[in-house]
């Protein structure tokens, strides 16, 4: 074999994605492991062989690399579904390519990514929006929990958010709400829906975030028999939230095709299902949802332009919590009896000593963080009071860290160890490494929240962790190594 061909081999074998290609005339001649895998096959069963002998459930025409043979015209991040030829169902998203030799045709090249299981999830969800959606008859959604009278706060701007929220819930025009992770974006939307002449109609919430584009598509304007393999006649989240609202989550991590797609949904109330050529009626309110600031995502390319104008007709800013600490006492006099009345408990509140901590923290995660630290804390307690033992170890920490010569200010991250004597680079992978466990303790160990939080992706924080060594034991016990030697210097200073 030659260098090259090792090489090759290598990297097939490595990247995350299943690569399969055929000749010019559909017989596979490379096929990796994880194609493999994803169709439940081996690679001896496919190499050598045609595809429509491997996969009978597919034709020349639902083929995509079959498809690409005869038409050398890329297919780009499409849906396929099929059965292979043990009888096991697959779903994927592909992009095919032709390849050219010499100025002539190859053969094609395809790479697919699994979407099975989120696909069978994702229908599942539709299922459930639908058997939730309230009679025409009348009845308020299933899926609405709040209102708008159960956001408290004595904060002047976040009361001023909710007028403007009040008011705005009388029309049907689409309102963005945006403001950092943890601030009530849904709660607000589910608000506005209870307070609005739709409030006996469908709310429908996604997340454009938690599903792959090619899904996504679908889940949200619908499918036709035959848009693609396995494609059933299925309505979508649009026509579901038809006389109600549909509440769009992280709406700048839509693709911009479909945000193009959503924008023609918007202006005339119109929806065309995948694959379909009829134009279906809808009454649809927009509600949609950022945790970035909506010009960074503009000029970033995640927002298109006319969609963010066409969407933030109405707009409502969310503070972080750090900016009304006022309501700090209210909060967690409500989420303590919210747990008592939950766990049977008849927990009092917070001493003195853990209300300092808890005035202290930053808050990044902002109200969610605040009610997960008490939850954490009212299964720990073992009196009538939480008290600074009782909170999680981070927020503790903390506090503790305070009390050093060169600790920063109130609310500010501060290393775990004593870092005066390294050196700037490892001083500076030290603080990197602290960041990202306090990010990820806030977030209770949810990956894709805490790359959020520290606002880069999830893949680099995956890398990172593995890089530093990062894992929730580990991080733990570096907390409580933190404490013992912390307490060490403070005897030693007496």
């Amino acid at each position: 074999m030659r260098d090259e061909d090792v090489w090759l081999q290598a990297l097939l074998e490595a990247v995350r994605v299943g690569v399969h290609a055929v000749d010019h005339r559909g017989v596979t001649i490379l096929y990796n492991q994880m194609a493999a895998t994803l169709d439940g096959l081996t690679r001896e069963e496919v190499l050598g062989r045609h595809v429509l002998d491997v996969y009978p459930s597919l034709t020349e025409e639902t083929s995509s690399l079959l498809r690409v043979l005869r038409s050398g015209d890329p297919v780009l991040l499409r849906r396929q579904s099929y059965r292979n030829f043990r009888g096991d169902e697959v779903h994927t998203a592909n992009a095919t390519r032709a390849v050219y030799r010499d100025g002539r045709l190859y053969g094609a090249l395809e790479i697919a990514q699994d979407i099975t299981e989120v696909q069978h999830l994702a229908e599942r969800v539709v299922e459930l929006q639908a058997a939730t959606r309230p009679p025409r008859s009348g009845g308020r959604s299933a899926t609405v929990r709040y209102t708008l009278e159960d956001i408290l706060t004595t904060d002047p701007v976040l009361l001023e958010v909710k007028a403007r929220a009040k008011r705005a819930a009388r029309t049907s025009s689409p309102v963005l709400i945006y403001g950092p992770t943890g601030t009530g974006k849904e709660l607000f939307a589910q608000g506005i829906h209870a307070a609005s002449p739709r409030a006996n109609g469908p709310f429908i919430a996604q997340n454009c975030a938690a599903l792959p584009g090619p899904l996504l598509e679908g889940i949200l304007f619908g499918t036709v028999k035959g848009s693609f393999t396995g494609a059933e006649n299925r309505a979508g989240l649009f026509e579901l939230a038809s006389e109600g609202t549909l509440f769009l989550d992280e709406i700048h991590a839509l693709p911009i095709d479909l945000q193009a797609k959503l924008l023609r949904v918007l202006d005339d109330q119109h929806v065309r299902r995948l694959g379909d050529q009829k134009a279906r009626v809808i009454d649809v309110r927009i509600l949609a949802a950022m945790n970035v600031e909506p010009e960074i995502a503009v000029r970033e390319k995640m927002l298109r332009e006319d969609i963010f104008y066409r969407i933030q007709v109405v707009s409502l800013r969310l503070p972080a919590l750090a900016q009304r600490q006022a309501d700090l006492k209210l909060l967690i006099d409500h989420f303590v009896a919210d747990c008592n009345a939950r766990f049977g408990m008849t927990v009092r509140g917070v001493t003195e000593d853990a209300m300092r901590v808890l005035r202290a923290a930053a808050w990044p995660g902002n109200v969610r963080e605040l009610r997960h630290a008490l939850e954490s804390a009212m299964n720990l307690v073992d009196g009538d009071w939480i008290d600074v033992k009782h909170l999680p170890q981070y927020l503790a920490q903390y506090h503790m860290s305070r009390g050093e010569p060169d600790a920063g200010e109130p609310g500010s991250l501060h290393p775990l160890a004593d870092r005066r004597q390294q050196g700037l680079f490892a001083s500076v992978e030290a603080l990197e490494r602290d960041l990202i466990a306090h990010a990820l303790a806030v977030c209770g160990w949810n990956v894709s929240a805490a790359a959020t939080l520290l606002e880069i992706p999830r893949q680099t924080l995956q890398s990172k962790m593995k890089k530093l060594g990062i894992s929730r034991n580990i991080a733990t016990s570096e907390m409580r190594s933190a404490e013992v030697n912390k307490t060490t210097r403070s005897g030693q200073n007496d």
